[in-house]
């Protein structure tokens, strides 16, 4: 047990001396703290203890959580919460060109869940561009081998999750971004990664940098990045 856990939820009867002891019980914490619900459960309605009733507040050590008594069972206090963030950046440039999905290098991260209830919120932010003014390229997100975040199958069309948008011409690149919730269901480490392909396999798509290029001052170099949140309730 904790510093703060407690055993019972006291009553004091008029006339009775409290000791500092008494007050601290209640005064350290705010709520009672309990190591477990079999020692939340033993702390009221014994000898001296309190009655439990509706608007009951507990916390439990085992399982980092705070509850409410609604008058017939305890119940979670929810609110979605952030907790670890994961992210990574690619600075410098990938080139291919596939009609097939590929593993755009550097464009992954990886994050343990600490739970398997747990959602993770995936944003990503792509630089890049393709053929100029031919072809088109496709985006989409992957959570270890599977595709997620993507459109209906119709017909021939490319499904993927967003098309990469570049430039009308070959100085210019553009940046697409996306975002999607995921339940992996799992306290595993999960790796999410972007995959890129061309609408055929003559085409050629790129990213962080334009088709052209050419070492002037009208052509640029920018990031892509790729961050994932673990959200509990």
């Amino acid at each position: 047990m904790g510093a703060n856990a407690q055993t019972s939820v006291p009553t004091f009867t008029a006339g009775e001396v409290l000791t500092a002891a008494n007050m601290n019980i209640s005064a350290r914490t705010g709520i009672p703290v309990f190591a477990d619900a079999t020692a939340r459960d033993a702390a009221f309605g014994g000898t001296g203890e309190k009655t439990l009733a509706e608007g009951q507040f507990a916390y439990l050590e085992s399982t980092n959580a705070t509850q409410y008594y609604d008058g017939a069972a305890w119940q979670a206090l929810t609110g979605a919460r952030i907790g670890q963030v994961v992210s990574t950046t690619k600075t410098d440039t990938f080139t291919a060109a596939t009609n097939t999905y590929t593993d755009i290098t550097g464009l992954s991260v990886s994050i343990t869940p600490t739970s398997a209830t747990s959602k993770i919120f995936i944003l990503a932010s792509i630089s890049g561009s393709q053929d100029a003014g031919v072809d088109v390229a496709t985006l989409r997100l992957m959570r270890g081998s599977t595709a997620i975040a993507i459109g209906d199958t119709a017909g021939s069309r490319i499904v993927g999750t967003t098309p990469l948008t570049g430039g009308a011409d070959a100085s210019q690149q553009g940046s697409t971004t996306t975002n999607f919730l995921d339940s992996p269901a799992t306290t595993s480490a999960t790796t999410y990664k972007i995959q890129g392909r061309s609408n055929n396999a003559a085409s050629t798509f790129f990213i962080n940098r334009s088709d052209a290029d050419s070492d002037n001052t009208i052509h640029n170099r920018c990031v892509s990045t790729i961050t994932v949140m673990e959200v509990s309730a």
